[in-house]
């Protein structure tokens, strides 16, 4: 059984900690006894970011016990204070619990930069929330930080972007002590819509050039989110809306930051990389679900927005 112990400070992002709590609690459900968990802090009850405060959490213990996980959980950006005597307390206990060997350190969001004070970053391949990514250089220059990325390991150091990327990690952590299958099983418990890589970017397809309020530009994007794969023409796009064409257009650069075909290849794009992570189609399959005319087609508007080819994100989540 492995400790798993979350070291909650004042002001805690509440989802960073509750999402990862109930993942380790689901694999318990499926592979009993398999983690403990513990939570530890600072302060006997602090006050979450929501308002809620918490009960009764353990001290800081002055050792961990064999192998065990250590939770740093991410601070609101409005209480985002490292001089605090409690973040300050936090970071003193973290410089010397992590350099225990048997100890994996777990960040999520911006407990990566508590993590980072704490010098455990040094050197490492990490990320954070894109928020914080900056602070997160300031802290430890040395640090080599990831924009885009929603987990990344080096060596017992796990570092992730936040809120629901700590479930993400969390399921990577679970897969690599229970198995894939177990991890999956979790995953449908959580009922989560898919079980994301850490090479997966921090902000997907399905909400980018969503950021506006024209009710015509999302009347098309909800139409083109129901069917990806549909055989989207400029024409066909437009009547949706009801307009031409070249008004369309004009509507989307203004308000989505893109045409309406980019539009229709992004999102085609994304549901080819579900099919290929989720499925063992063949390339050529997988074109003609997501609306691509061939493989050789979805190799090239794939290159547009991807750094890895379909075939390496397939082999890293098969590892």
């Amino acid at each position: 059984m492995k400790d798993v112990l979350f070291a909650i400070p004042p002001e805690i992002v509440l989802l960073d900690v509750a999402g990862p709590a109930d993942a380790f609690r689901m694999a318990n459900q499926e592979r009993p006894q398999s983690y403990r968990l513990r939570f530890a802090g600072p302060s006997r009850s602090p006050r979450t970011g929501i308002g809620l405060h918490l009960g009764s959490l353990q001290p800081l213990p002055k050792k961990l016990q064999g192998k065990s996980i250590v939770v740093v959980p991410g601070i609101t950006t409005e209480a985002f204070d490292l001089d605090s005597p409690a973040i300050d307390a936090l970071v003193g206990w973290l410089a010397r619990v992590g350099q225990d060997e048997r100890v994996t350190i777990m960040c999520v969001c911006a407990g990566s930069v508590i993590a980072a004070k704490a010098g455990l970053l040094s050197g490492r391949e990490c990320t954070t929330h894109h928020r914080h990514i900056d602070d997160l250089l300031r802290v430890d220059p040395s640090a080599r930080v990831h924009r885009d990325r929603l987990f990344v390991q080096d060596g017992r150091v796990y570092t992730s972007a936040g809120v629901t990327s700590g479930i993400d990690l969390t399921l990577h952590l679970i897969a690599q002590h229970l198995g894939a299958k177990c991890a999956a099983a979790v995953a449908r418990n959580l009922v989560v819509y898919m079980r994301r890589s850490g090479n997966d970017p921090q902000l997907s397809a399905w909400v980018l050039h969503r950021n506006h309020i024209h009710p015509l530009v999302h009347k098309v994007q909800d139409a083109v989110m129901r069917n990806p794969a549909a055989p989207w023409s400029s024409e066909r796009l437009a009547a949706v809306a009801c307009t031409s064409p070249r008004h369309l257009a004009r509507l989307f650069a203004e308000h989505a930051g893109c045409s309406p075909l980019e539009y229709v290849q992004r999102l085609r794009v994304a549901l080819a990389r579900e099919l290929i992570a989720n499925s063992d189609l063949a390339l050529e399959r997988v074109a003609e679900r997501s609306g691509f005319s061939s493989a050789h087609h979805l190799r090239r508007v794939w290159r547009r927005w991807e750094t890895s080819s379909p075939a390496r994100i397939r082999r890293s989540l098969q590892a």
